[in-house]
C-alpha cells in the first residue's frame, strides 16, 4: 500500500503543543505518523456528522482527521481531550 502525506492544521499543531504530558504528546505523534501507512487503522471511527472525517483514540485524547484518497493526503483537523474534542 502506498504512503499518504500527513498534514496538521495549524490549530491542531497548537492543540498538540497544549497537551500537558510529554509522554502523551509523543504517543499522539506516533499515532499521527502511523496514519501515513494506514489512514483507516483498526479502531478508527467514521464520524456521523461528517462524511469525510474520522477519529482515532490515543489514551484520553482523540485525533480527528480527514482522508483525501485521490490526493493521498491525511489532514489532522483537531486534537483534544475526549471530553472537549467534539465541541
Amino acid at each position: 500500500m502506498a504512503s499518504y502525506s500527513v498534514f496538521l492544521k495549524s490549530s491542531a499543531a497548537k492543540e498538540l503543543e497544549a497537551v500537558p504530558r510529554v509522554e502523551d504528546r509523543r504517543r499522539i505523534l506516533e499515532k499521527i505518523e502511523g496514519l501515513a501507512d494506514d489512514p483507516r487503522p483498526a479502531g478508527s471511527v467514521k464520524l456521523a456528522d461528517r462524511d469525510d472525517r474520522r477519529r482515532i483514540r490515543q489514551g484520553d485524547y482523540r485525533i480527528v482527521y480527514s482522508v483525501d484518497d485521490p490526493q493521498r493526503t491525511v489532514t489532522v483537523i483537531k486534537i483534544g481531550h475526549r471530553k472537549d474534542v467534539y465541541r
